[in-house]
């Protein structure tokens, strides 16, 4: 298996040799670079090409989020892996409006952080456990009259999307739900041509946006 190039932009020099050595654990994955600025990440990206960017959302220099969209308006290829202390709905909306593939809370880093980064490279959006399980909670109790998803979606679509935004994959829905795999990725094209939405990570910023998810 080729190796996995990751760049770690921490600006704590002791978290950042933790998630260094925590990554060294694993074979497949290669810490190709670290910087604790995000001015000196975007030089470094110019030279080093890290498939994955983990990314700490305060930094000197310019902030995690301004970084995020910096890398993917240059860098469209490169997943970016938030790395943040806030659980607010503010913080999280301003993260995936950056386009960030993953958003890992600190509290959580050193026990998820390989999960995050194995299930954004199978191409599906990372969030902590503990904000998606309120995305869940919120998706199930909230009025339905209350949100466009609810009055535009089936309880069938509701109950798929909630748990593609707990960060599940379509085989997992399936099994949870007892229905096919096939039928899954249909319920999630029906959902994305209902709601005008192209990518599966914009699914988890529209259930935010509509009010589902006050997760601060």
């Amino acid at each position: 298996m080729m190796p996995y190039r990751i760049m770690l932009a921490e600006d704590h020099l002791l978290l950042r040799d933790l998630i260094k050595n925590s990554l060294k654990s694993v074979p497949h994955l290669q810490v190709v670079g670290e910087v604790g600025d995000g001015l000196d990440l975007l030089e470094s990206l110019k030279s080093v090409k890290p498939e994955m960017v983990i990314l700490d959302i305060g930094m000197p220099g310019m902030s995690g989020i301004e970084a995020a969209k910096k890398i993917k308006h240059d860098y469209p290829e490169t997943k970016v892996l938030l790395l943040t202390m806030y659980k607010s709905k503010e913080h999280l909306t301003h993260a995936l409006e950056a386009r960030v593939d993953g958003y890992l809370l600190k509290e959580n880093a050193f026990k998820d952080l390989i999960n995050a980064i194995e299930t954004i490279r199978e191409g599906r959006f990372y969030i902590s456990d503990i904000i998606s399980k309120k995305i869940v909670e919120l998706f199930f109790y909230k009025s339905h009259h209350e949100s466009q998803v609810s009055k535009a979606l089936s309880e069938r679509e509701i109950e798929v999307l909630t748990h593609y935004a707990q960060g599940k994959s379509p085989k997992e829905i399936s099994d949870l739900l007892l229905i096919s795999y096939s039928t899954v990725r249909n319920h999630m094209s029906k959902i994305k041509k209902k709601l005008s939405i192209k990518r599966n990570t914009d699914l988890v910023k529209h259930a935010i946006k509509s009010g589902y998810t006050s997760v601060g």
